[in-house]
């Protein structure tokens, strides 16, 4: 059965009022260190706002939550519980340090704070294996004498088999979840983690200096700097990213922490009646919602039935009312093309996975080939993707009016059932990020071919930005979302998350980021901000990563992990940009170009959006024709305090024109 979006909304509306609140407001626990305080302007300041960008920017580029930095004399670690999703984690931590910085413990050179989900900290010392500074959390039922030993005995277990994952893991994750069923009692749902820079020693000491303070609470909540154990009677935690918990008789080898660790003391039963009583409270509640949602479902697949069965997508005009050759609705007119499910289905023999050239922010992509001969790319919509309808006929209103040979041209899209399809041209080599990132394909990338893709990447976004009917901005550059053709023309694809503008409007402000972490500039990363000037900002990180031949996020230099931006200022600067460029391309290119190439970069990552050029300025540099010297740039931004301190006071005027493309928070590996 399919349900409409709004019934599903109102079902989460009726049942949120009985379900646990998931939004943090208050830290579980903080600490403002006693080191003393910093002034504004101080060279500590300055560390610290570099320290906590760094981790704003980078806490999720290993897909695992944890992010430590330096600078100066500032030490800053965060870490995420480990069943958070990227965009949950970064907003989390950002919260922490927001809470921190402005709420808390306002100019303290020192401080730690815990949310439920995150944790953050950072000094003017190392403090990762503090062992005193602590946050407990204790549930206000416990369990009476009589349930005491079945309780005990099936919570070591618990904690036993969870410690020894947790420990057991490596230097990118310590985290383990699961459950135990305490037979006549209750499920027992506990999560443990370590930060991943803990040895399996230091993680397990850490661990046992919580356990040693357990008692017979239902619920525990213990945080230290370097480790954290919670366990719940209800479910609290993402076990659907993870494997099934093991079954009870699975865990009988674990080697568990000794009974003594959890002594006795005289509590109440009281969590039967509570349990209970929720029950009788709830049950009704999700019936009456459940019925409501069968209803609206019901009314809604019959006014369904009522309408003609064509695509869903009324206001693209077929040209002629017969069939194209290609099986779509109508001919090669510049109109939309509708095909026909069964077509798409042929052509990609059935969504094979050996036609499968990848995967997308919203879906995977596949080869196609149309009975007249051509080839095409099928973007086939994951069902738990996120995209809903609107947003699927707003990625096509957009695409199909904007034509330029530097951006990838939609053919058609197909609506059938559950299945929602956009039918691309098909791009013969795939993505830049497969051949630059790629040791052996790298090398096909010889000096003109990159020129080549520079420059058709500076046309399409100048087009999107100045030349084209609408001003759009694509909020996503990135090497992923560039195709490369049979030719390696570069062509810039995946319009998931882009906006468009009023021809009169110079930015916009937003709640919702959205993009790639890394490419993203500082206003639009910590304050919501953007405008042409981001679509610039993340260009200048991709024209950089062109030229070192290296990801932004794994940059390294003379075998140390260094930061892309910094590193190629401070090159720049000392006038030893050469060291920067890649080394596998030959000796034959024009150092002079690759130099200028650097320069062009550095002025399009400027903090100010305002001293940034524009892309028409961009297209005058890469081609030679800026009539004077190029101008000199400043220094690249690290600076996160600004935007925390300004953000109360940011009033961005929105033009009714603008509207919302698909504004989905997704960091994707495109394809097609």
């Amino acid at each position: 059965m399919d349900f409409p979006i709004w019934v599903l909304f109102l079902f989460a509306i009726l049942i949120g009022d009985v379900l646990p609140t998931t939004a943090q407001e208050k830290f579980w626990g903080y600490n403002c260190g006693e080191t003393g305080n910093y002034t504004e302007g101080s060279a500590y300041k300055k560390d610290l706002d570099n320290a906590l960008y760094s981790i704003s920017i980078n806490i999720t580029n290993n897909g695992f939550g944890f992010y430590n930095s330096t600078s100066g004399r500032v030490n800053a670690v965060a870490l995420c519980r480990g069943d958070l999703l990227p965009d949950a984690c970064r907003r989390c931590v950002a919260d922490a340090t927001d809470e921190l910085r402005i709420n808390v413990c306002p100019n303290q050179m020192e401080a730690v704070g815990w949310y439920d989900k995150c944790s953050l900290w950072y000094s003017d010392r190392n403090m990762e294996k503090e062992t005193d500074v602590k946050a407990p959390a204790w549930s206000v039922y416990s369990v009476s004498d009589s349930d005491y030993y079945q309780w005990n005995k099936t919570l070591v277990n618990l904690i036993g088999r969870l410690q020894q994952e947790t420990a057991g893991g490596d230097q990118l994750r310590k985290y383990a979840s699961g459950n135990l069923t305490a037979p006549g009692l209750a499920i027992i749902y506990g999560v443990m983690q370590c930060t991943p820079s803990l040895s399996s020693t230091e993680c397990d000491n850490c661990l046992d200096g919580i356990i040693k303070y357990f008692n017979r609470s239902l619920g525990v909540g213990f945080h230290r700097l370097s480790c954290f154990i919670r366990y719940e009677t209800y479910p609290f935690f993402n076990s659907t990213w993870y494997p099934a918990p093991p079954t009870l008789n699975d865990w009988h080898d674990a080697q568990p922490p000794s009974a003594e660790q959890f002594p006795a003391t005289p509590l109440s039963g009281e969590w039967k009646k509570r349990s209970t009583n929720m029950r009788i409270i709830i049950a009704p509640i999700l019936a009456t919602a459940l019925a409501i949602v069968v209803f609206g479902a019901f009314i809604f697949r019959r006014r369904l039935k009522q309408k003609d069965k064509g695509p869903l997508l009324p206001e693209f005009k077929a040209a002629s009312k017969g069939s194209s050759p290609d099986g779509s609705k109508h001919g090669d007119t510049g109109e939309m093309n509708s095909f026909d499910l069964s077509t798409i289905q042929v052509a990609t023999n059935n969504f094979s996975i050996q036609n499968k050239l990848g995967q997308g922010g919203f879906g995977p992509v596949y080869r196609g080939t149309l009975e007249n001969g051509k080839e095409v790319a099928v973007k086939r919509l994951s069902r738990n993707s996120g995209q809903g309808l609107v947003e699927f006929k707003t990625e096509v209103e957009l695409i199909i009016k904007l034509q330029h040979k530097n951006l990838v041209r939609l053919l058609g899209y197909c609506i059938k059932d559950d299945e929602r399809l956009l039918i691309y041209e098909f791009m013969a080599n795939n993505s830049l990020e497969t051949f630059l990132f790629d040791p052996n394909k790298c090398r096909e990338l010889d000096w003109p071919k990159r020129a080549s893709i520079i420059s058709g990447i500076a046309k399409g976004l100048r087009y999107l930005h100045e030349d084209s009917r609408l001003k759009i901005i694509h909020r996503d550059m990135k090497a992923g979302n560039v195709l490369l053709d049979d030719d390696m023309n570069s062509k810039i694809s995946d319009f998931g998350t882009a906006r468009i503008f009023g021809v009169k409007q110079m930015e916009a402000n937003t709640v919702r980021i959205v993009g790639t972490y890394g490419y993203m500039a500082p206003e639009y990363a910590m304050e919501g901000l953007f405008s042409t000037k981001s679509d610039v900002y993340g260009f200048g990180v991709l024209l950089l990563e062109i030229v070192s031949g290296q990801r932004n996020s794994q940059f390294c230099y003379k075998d140390q992990p260094q930061s892309l931006i910094s590193t190629a200022y401070r090159l720049w600067k000392e006038n030893k940009g050469e060291q920067l460029i890649d080394g596998r391309l030959t000796l034959n290119f024009p150092v002079t170009e690759a130099l200028r190439w650097i320069n062009i970069a550095l002025l399009c990552v400027q903090e100010d959006p305002q001293d940034r050029p524009t892309m028409s300025n961009i297209v005058f540099m890469l081609e030679g024709q800026w009539s004077t010297n190029l101008p000199v740039p400043s220094e690249p931004p690290l600076s996160y305090a600004r935007f925390v301190a300004e953000f109360e006071q940011s009033t961005t005027s929105v033009d009714s024109t603008t509207r919302p493309l698909i504004d989905l928070s997704h960091s994707n590996t495109s394809s097609h």
